[in-house]
């Protein structure tokens, strides 16, 4: 096959309907992050407070991280009669408007527990939608479809940053006209995502075997534990071991104990750099200079058509080369463009330096977390997808999160030098490439099962 005719079957996977649903679905899931990343950051930061209260701010994404413990109720627990998945999304979306409402209401600085009650809320909330999200995309995209699982993560990445980049961009601009608060700009958060919610009304249920695979579950743990199905308590205990254990162990027993424990590290090591300089993003850029329309056109805009574009890109190369090479490639532009980061530092309030820093971290970041979704899609078995795929995502927000809220102590140790910084951050990618290459092998060889 020549390179026209792999190109020409690369850009075909785009016209899959498919992939629409799962775009407008990545927006829902971006956005939240506005609520309680970039827009919070801003807002708490133009109250006056220190860049370390700011970074400890961020704990409250600690729900992200943790959010595995509760996924295996979306794999067996129906809410409304629109289907499983739809259900659990049009769910935690309501959720989301509501505390997004009730954030217009508190003022700061007097009312900063009830921010980051409501903070907690919201992320808990956006971390079960991203479950039901995640697992919505596996159960859609067999398998078997080498092409549309690389096309799928493409346009989940390609539609979580138009939530939180394209829309992010939207209270950056409204912010500076006069009239509008950090504030009351929840308010017109609110009715964003309120139409983003739409989207669960068109989309199609995925159909799955799901209930087949946990029927022979729950067949095994009652033979195995010498359950009788006629007793309330023990269908309890059969439910509870289906749902909590089941899982696990099967995705511990069909890639056994060594390259499953090796897979959860690398997958916990591939973005901790990334997620230390993102928490600190926006307060570096108010720092050296820049303004809140600057930092909504570069930050937001530029880097929002970027990442569209290298994301679908991204899904090519996967498609082409596969997964393994679009993680290593990925990876090492990653710590690459952190290093732009520290040219910036030294530089000041440079717009062209700004500009050419979030194309390259655009391109770097679409690049790694395509790869990296369609990795960890191709692990998860659809009978239980939630929880499988809540597993694994969590250990990679993990460093996104519980451990970036110490970013802010880490800059104010080095005394302000963002150029440091900034260094440091490239550095902590180099570990989990050198991880990737030991498990090259077993990547490979998944990959050419499909």
């Amino acid at each position: 096959m020549n390179s026209d005719t792999t190109l020409r079957s690369a850009l075909s996977t785009y016209k899959d309907k498919r992939l629409l649903s799962i775009f407008c679905l990545g927006m829902a899931s971006g956005f939240p992050w506005v609520l309680i990343g970039s827009a919070l950051t801003a807002w708490l930061k133009e109250e006056g407070l220190s860049r370390s209260a700011i970074g400890l701010f961020g704990v409250i994404f600690v729900a992200y991280s943790i959010n595995f413990l509760w996924s295996p109720l979306l794999d067996r627990v129906q809410l409304l009669k629109m289907g499983q998945r739809r259900s659990w999304i049009l769910v935690t979306q309501l959720c989301i408007i509501s505390l997004c409402l009730a954030m217009g209401f508190v003022s700061m600085p007097n009312q900063i527990y009830w921010v980051a009650v409501i903070g907690l809320g919201i992320a808990i909330a956006s971390a079960t939608q991203d479950i039901a999200i995640d697992a919505f995309r596996v159960d859609t995209i067999m398998q078997h479809e080498k092409a549309a699982l690389s096309g799928a993560s493409a346009m989940a990445t390609a539609g979580w940053w138009t939530g939180y980049g394209g829309l992010g961009a939207i209270p950056f601009f409204l912010v500076d006209l006069p009239g509008f608060t950090w504030q009351t700009l929840y308010f017109a958060m609110a009715g964003i995502m309120v139409l983003l919610t739409t989207t669960v009304f068109w989309v199609q249920e995925p159909v799955t075997h799901r209930q087949s695979f946990q029927a022979d579950a729950s067949a095994h743990y009652a033979s195995s534990l010498s359950l009788d199905t006629q007793k309330l308590s023990h269908r309890i205990v059969s439910w509870l071991a289906v749902s909590l254990i089941e899982p696990f162990r099967e995705f511990f027993q069909r890639n056994g104990l060594k390259l499953a424990l090796s897979i959860l590290l690398f997958i916990f090591l591939f973005k901790i750099g990334e997620a230390f300089l993102g928490r600190m993003s926006i307060v570096f850029y108010k720092e050296i200079g820049f303004s809140n329309a600057q930092i909504g056109t570069y930050s937001k805009l530029l880097n929002w058509w970027v990442t569209i574009i290298f994301a679908v890109i991204g899904g090519m190369v996967n498609m082409r080369y596969g997964i393994y090479r679009g993680l290593m490639v990925g990876g090492i532009a990653m710590a690459s463009s952190n290093i732009m980061f520290s040219l910036m530092a030294l530089a000041g309030p440079n717009t062209a330096l700004f500009a050419a820093t979030v194309f390259v971290d655009g391109f770097t970041a679409a690049w790694s977390s395509v790869a990296l979704v369609a990795f960890i899609s191709l692990l998860c078995n659809q009978a239980f997808s939630a929880s499988q795929y809540a597993l694994m995502a969590s250990l990679g927000v993990f460093g996104r999160t519980l451990l970036a809220s110490s970013s802010g102590v880490i800059v104010d140790g080095l005394h302000g030098n963002w150029a440091l910084f900034f260094l440091l951050t490239a550095i902590m990618v180099i570990p989990s490439l050198l991880f990737l290459r030991m498990i090259r092998d077993p990547i490979m060889q998944m990959e050419a099962r499909q």
